[in-house]
C-alpha cells in the first residue's frame, strides 16, 4: 500500500513545482509597458524626470528635468558590463553630434562602484555626464534590470526609441534623428 502512494505524492509535488515556476515567470517577467507603447507608435512620457541623482564626477545632483527641451539619450550602464564597453564609442560619437544641437547622452550607472565607473569613463574618454543610481531610484521606473539599456527622449521628454541591449550606431542615429524631428 505504501509503495502505491509514492508515485501520487511525487506527481503532486512535480505539479506544484511546475505551477510555482510558471507563477514566478509570469510575476517576475520584464517590465515592458514602455516597450509596448513605443512599439505601438506612442511616445510615452519619460518616467522619473524629477528624480535627482548624484553626479558621477564632481559635486551636485541632476535630473532629467534639467534637460527639458533637449534630446536626451538615457543610457543605463556599469563598468563590469562587456556590452556597455562595446557600445561606449557609439554613445560618445552621438554625444559629439548632440552637443552641437544642445542635447546630450546622459549615462546612469547601475549597481556599480563609483571608482570603477569613473575608471570606465576615463578608459573610454566619455565626455557626457553620468549619474549614480546607487539606490535604484531611477532604473526600475524604466523596467531596467539588465544592461545596457538605452532610451532616446525627444525635447518634450517623451520616449522615441528603446534598446534593451547593446546599441548600434544605426539605432542611435535613427532614434536621434526621429527625436530631433519633433523638436
Amino acid at each position: 500500500m505504501q509503495r502505491a502512494g509514492i508515485p501520487v505524492v511525487v506527481g503532486v509535488l512535480a505539479a506544484a513545482l511546475v505551477g510555482l515556476l510558471i507563477y514566478g515567470v509570469v510575476q517576475r517577467g520584464d517590465d515592458t509597458g514602455l516597450d509596448t507603447k513605443v512599439n505601438q507608435g506612442e511616445r510615452p512620457a519619460a518616467p522619473g524626470r524629477d528624480v535627482e541623482l548624484p553626479l558621477l564626477r564632481g559635486q551636485g545632483r541632476r535630473s532629467l528635468a534639467d534637460f527639458d527641451g533637449k534630446v536626451v539619450v538615457l543610457n543605463f550602464w556599469a563598468s563590469w558590463c562587456a556590452p556597455c564597453e562595446a557600445e561606449a564609442p557609439a554613445l560618445e560619437a552621438v554625444q559629439r553630434h548632440l552637443r552641437r544641437s544642445g542635447g546630450t547622452v546622459l549615462g546612469v550607472t547601475y549597481k556599480d562602484f563609483a571608482a570603477d565607473s569613473r575608471g570606465f569613463v576615463r578608459k573610454f574618454g566619455l565626455s557626457y555626464p553620468s549619474l549614480r543610481d546607487d539606490r535604484l531610484d531611477l532604473a526600475p521606473k524604466y523596467g531596467t534590470n539588465k544592461l545596457p539599456e538605452t532610451f532616446v527622449l525627444d525635447g518634450r521628454g517623451r520616449i522615441v526609441a528603446i534598446s534593451r541591449g547593446q546599441v548600434s550606431e544605426g539605432f542611435l542615429s535613427d532614434a536621434v534623428r526621429r527625436a530631433e524631428a519633433t523638436a
